[in-house]
């Protein structure tokens, strides 16, 4: 059975298991899951493995030109964890599938990169690699990082984006785009899907499928992907698949580890952390219980904002339109920088702002998901749903990740109003096996002047 197979009848059957995947059930241990299956590998983040850690870059036979980028270009010094249990995995012919779940920051995006880097066939012009990203902004970062890491490969690629809107003038439909012949391609699910339908997208000659956030794609774009892994079985049943993601939930996991002969077979390895190294230890994390919104805001503004010197740049999650805007003013009457991202604004909207974030134009994003930051704060608790009291705990590691990026200090702060709130963040302690430490008084500057110091934020 092919990799392709597998996914089709991973997703395919997902839904069957929607409810157990909202559970915490931790029926089996991981000894349990591991005799269940040969091919399972726990990587733990902060113990030595040394039975399957490589030394460095040069122990995985990279070009010279990928050595120059990592070693010279982009300072790298040594492989991380992740990177050092499934290199060998993908570079290592047969060439074989694999699913890899670790942290945001562990090295994941560098695992797939140079996979499809050393995969990919210079002289061959025609696309060989295809990277399915589930936003525009992930698909951005990774190109981002292939351009850098193949700077000196001669290695084409190109992004397959949507082309403006489906409401507005300047929309381009697939059909009507150029074909994209680059050999690296890089895009979201629905562009890549109507692009391959349109044969403006050749996978014919593909080597290598990699998915990206894999749990937010089968949620999200679970029959696309379908379509999309189907029509390249049929055309190549050899191309290798990755799936990568930050998340996979307990009884996803168990799902796939209990298919076995069904679904999976010896080509296909797995890499899984425990559930409760899901956190970044760069990162302090904190709650904060306040007696109102309004008190939210002056946490916010008159506490973390105002003490917190060592803070460059901070992203807000609010879950109302109403708190968007109430506190948007309140910061923008302050004097900040804010930049507001609604789910109203176009995309080219969006990205404006977006960008003016990243280059360091406004100091406060609002709402919206972006690296490169030190400060986080949970203005509401990520739930499943609008009306939901069940934490979304894949969105807080997300979230938190933003934080500490790169192994930088952090801080994140969760704002909890009243006795939901606190059971809420109970279950995300419980869920990933942590201890937030609560800032005894909202009200008090010296706690706040306290967790700031601890987290290297002054």
């Amino acid at each position: 059975m092919s990799g392709v197979d597998f996914l089709t009848k991973f997703m395919a059957r997902l839904d069957e298991f929607k409810a157990a995947c909202m559970e915490d059930s931790d029926a089996e241990t991981e000894d349990e899951l591991k005799k269940k299956n040969d091919f399972y590998i726990e990587v733990e983040e902060n113990e030595e493995d040394s039975h399957n850690i490589q030394a460095g870059f040069e122990d995985f036979n990279l070009s010279p030109e990928l050595m120059k980028a990592l070693y010279e270009d982009m300072k790298f010094v040594r492989p991380s964890k992740i990177q050092s249990m499934s290199m060998p995995k993908i570079l290592t012919p047969p060439y074989q599938n694999l699913i890899a779940q670790a942290p945001t920051c562990s090295g994941k995006t560098t695992c797939s990169v140079l996979g499809i880097l050393s995969r990919v066939d210079p002289t061959l012009p025609a696309p060989q690699a295809l990277c399915i990203c589930p936003t525009r902004e992930l698909a951005a970062e990774n190109m981002e990082v292939l351009l850098n890491m193949g700077k000196f490969t001669g290695i084409t690629s190109d992004l397959c984006l949507p082309v403006g809107s489906v409401i507005s003038d300047c929309y381009v439909p697939p059909s009507e785009r150029a074909p994209l012949t680059a050999q690296v391609i890089i895009g979201s699910p629905g562009t890549v899907d109507q692009m391959i339908a349109a044969n403006k997208l050749s996978i014919s000659d593909l080597k290598i499928l990699v998915f990206e956030e894999v749990d937010f794609m089968l949620a999200a774009y679970k029959h696309v992907a379908v379509r999309i892994i189907e029509e390249v079985d049929r055309r190549n049943p050899k191309c290798q698949v990755q799936l990568f993601s930050a998340t996979f939930s307990d009884a996803v996991k168990d799902f796939v580890s209990t298919l076995e002969n069904d679904v999976f077979v010896p080509e296909f390895r797995q890499l899984f952390v425990k559930k409760q190294k899901l956190s970044l230890g760069s990162v302090k994390q904190y709650k904060v219980n306040v007696d109102d919104e309004l008190s939210k805001i002056m946490v916010i503004k008159d506490k973390i904002l105002e003490l917190g010197d060592g803070v460059w740049q901070a992203i807000i999650f609010v879950r109302a339109i109403k708190g968007v805007e109430m506190l948007h003013e309140a910061l923008v009457n302050d004097g900040y920088a804010v930049a507001t991202v609604k789910g109203s604004l176009s995309y080219k909207e969006q990205e404006k702002l977006i960008k003016e974030f990243k280059y360091g134009s406004t100091r406060i994003l609002i709402w919206f998901s972006c690296s490169g930051v030190n400060l986080v704060v949970n203005y509401d608790l990520p739930v499943l749903t609008c009306n939901s009291t069940q934490p979304d705990y894949q969105s807080y590691l997300r979230r938190i990740s933003r934080a500490g990026r790169f192994g930088r200090k952090g801080a994140v702060f969760n704002l909890l109003c009243g006795a939901e709130d606190n059971r809420m963040m109970e279950k995300i302690e419980k869920r990933f096996k942590l201890g937030v430490t609560e800032v005894p008084s909202w009200t008090s500057d010296d706690d706040f002047k306290d967790a700031l110091k601890k987290a290297g934020l002054m």
